[in-house]
């Protein structure tokens, strides 16, 4: 008679987890376990030490809680048998609820104790009882010294995200710690990178290991391959203005945009305050209720931008958040797959931006290199671009109001405004226009007159695609000539080349950015989408169309005049 397959453990119970743990996974949603958590389980089941690498989104948190809560029996009493230190207050409330969840049916205690908190309450709890502590680093030693946090029981200690704890400065808390705790026991570390002080750190404390690495072929396969990532070259001095062009354009229901110091942060949450973001800062220098006020703001949609630190922002997931910037490149690759990798959750698509400097093209070819994927390269929008999409946005909102049911509720102001004098066209438009006008200055449209000169990596990164069969078009890299020699850069992405007219006229005979774009497009048939990077000098200007479309472009303006005055019109040389 044949065996029945039906009746093998599928899932998470063929891992050997008790049942009442598996259910109380599965009336949470989880079916199959991830590649890490079906890597993991068995091992730490079976007693041995872990050392793992993963990023943020790869399920480590169940991987390692399981296990823990597979050896606690229901009636077991609350003293603590597991230890787990996380860098941050975010992240210990994160993996406590988690775990809380997860050991429902089993009535496990789980307790987060971190800084910020008032310290009597956490005696109260500790003094209650507790299976699992998740805490941070230096409240954990805190308790420890005081005697309040008792270690004779703990079975294991876990390390989550042991790189930030170390880059937060947490290196002699950890091992005054690790040090305090029973000899035999169980130690895990997972860590998102794997410097020589993590390993140092296991080479002491851990007992023959079992490396874990869910790294670049996961990542891969799986968060990178769901993320739109375009990278935009763009000298230092034009950072912010680069940005808010872009978040412009794209206009992210919520970005996480990561800077690298502090006063950067604040710098930056300033400037995008100004250009009409509901912006927000975060990073280690805030005390705890700022930073729950300042993430509560992002959750509840009340904030759109969070500019924060990498240290700051661990531990942190925002379910609507739909882009993710790198105001710099990160310095080590997996430090880009892990924030990146905040919008390519539970199988959600978003946008990763980078602002790259030239001198940064050698970090970008790490990161495309442990991620297998050329990273786009984008061309920062145009005043032109920029207010083409203010234009649509506005024209939406009053459409949207057109179909209002409420409109009779103004007719009031109307009649006040036409004074009830007989129906003027004339009047009427102009009113509308200014109603128009308060509707597109008061959802925040920028007047931006300045063009974003981009930076010679541009054309280099684009050169270099082509000869990796990337953005490959008919006439190959010899069509990108004109834009080398122009502004070092402006190679149109997904739309063509672009090829640079020379017009000789500039800053002193008083021309804008907005009279060059009229005057191409009124005279050549043009769309302010198709024209530009533009670049304006002293004596004379250089401006970006469709490399297909020059030689038309400079025919139709062969009689042009600029601001009254003609001028002349040719390919743009060095």
């Amino acid at each position: 008679m044949a065996t029945d397959q039906t009746d093998e453990p599928q899932g998470f119970a063929a891992l050997g987890l008790r049942p009442e743990l598996v259910r109380a996974i599965g009336a949470l949603g989880y079916e199959e376990p991830t590649p890490i958590q079906r890597e993991t389980i068995p091992i730490l089941l079976a007693g041995r030490d872990v050392l793992g690498q993963a990023a943020t989104g790869t399920g480590k948190t169940a991987a390692f809680a399981l296990p823990v809560l597979n050896a606690i029996e229901p009636d077991e009493a609350p003293i603590p048998v597991c230890l787990v230190l996380a860098p941050t207050r975010e992240l210990a409330v994160q993996v406590s609820e988690a775990m809380h969840k997860y050991g429902s049916q089993q009535r496990v205690r789980v307790l987060p104790i971190y800084g910020g908190q008032p310290i009597g309450r956490q005696f109260a709890a500790l003094d209650r009882g507790a299976h699992v502590v998740v805490a941070t680093p230096g409240r954990a030693l805190d308790h420890i010294r005081r005697g309040s946090l008792t270690l004779g029981a703990i079975r294991t200690v876990i390390l989550d995200e042991a790189d930030e704890m170390l880059d937060m400065g947490f290196t002699e808390d950890i091992e005054e710690i690790l040090k305090a705790v029973p000899a035999e026991r169980q130690t895990v570390l997972f860590s998102a990178t794997m410097p020589g002080r993590i390993k140092s750190i296991a080479k002491r404390h851990q007992r023959d290991p079992a490396h874990i690495l869910i790294g670049a072929s996961a990542t891969e396969a799986g968060t990178v391959a769901r993320i739109n990532q375009r990278v935009y070259f763009v000298n230092r001095g034009h950072k912010a203005s680069a940005l808010g062009r872009i978040l412009d354009i794209e206009a992210p229901q919520a970005a996480l945009v990561f800077c690298k110091t502090r006063n950067e942060v604040d710098e930056l949450t300033e400037t995008m305050n100004g250009r009409g973001y509901r912006a927000e800062s975060l990073h280690g220098g805030m005390d705890q209720s700022t930073r729950d006020r300042v993430v509560g703001r992002v959750r509840d949609g009340t904030a759109e931008l969070l500019i924060a630190t990498d240290v700051a922002a661990r531990g942190l997931d925002i379910d609507t958040l739909s882009h993710v910037v790198n105001y710099d490149v990160p310095s080590a690759p997996e430090s880009y797959v892990h924030r990146i990798g905040r919008v390519g959750r539970a199988g959600r698509e978003g946008t990763a931006v980078t602002l790259a400097e030239p001198r940064q093209r050698r970090l970008l070819d790490n990161i495309e290199r442990l991620t297998k994927q050329t990273i786009t390269v984008g061309r920062v929008p145009s005043v032109a671009d920029l207010r083409a999409r203010q234009i649509e946005v506005t024209v939406a909102a009053v459409r949207d109001a057109l179909e209002a049911d409420d409109l009779d509720d103004y007719a009031a102001v109307f009649d006040a405004l036409t004074a009830g004098e007989s129906a003027d066209a004339d009047a009427n438009k102009a009113i509308a226009l200014a109603a128009i006008k308060l509707v597109h200055e008061a959802r925040g449209a920028v007047l931006d007159e300045m063009e974003i000169p981009p930076s010679a990596e541009l054309v280099r990164r684009h050169e270099k695609h082509e000869r990796d069969g990337k953005h490959r078009d008919k006439s190959g890299p010899k069509g990108t000539g004109g834009g080398r020699s122009a502004t070092g850069g402006g190679a149109g992405i997904g739309d063509g080349e672009t090829a640079y007219l020379y017009i000789s006229a500039g800053r002193n005979a008083k021309v804008r950015p907005g009279d060059l774009v009229g005057a191409v497009a009124n005279e050549s048939g043009l769309t302010g989408r198709e024209i530009g990077p533009i670049r304006i000098t002293e004596k004379f200007s250089v401006v970006g169309v469709p490399a297909a479309s020059i030689d038309h472009v400079i025919k139709m303006m062969s009689s042009a005049t600029l601001r009254g005055k003609k001028v002349k019109v040719r390919r743009y040389t060095d």
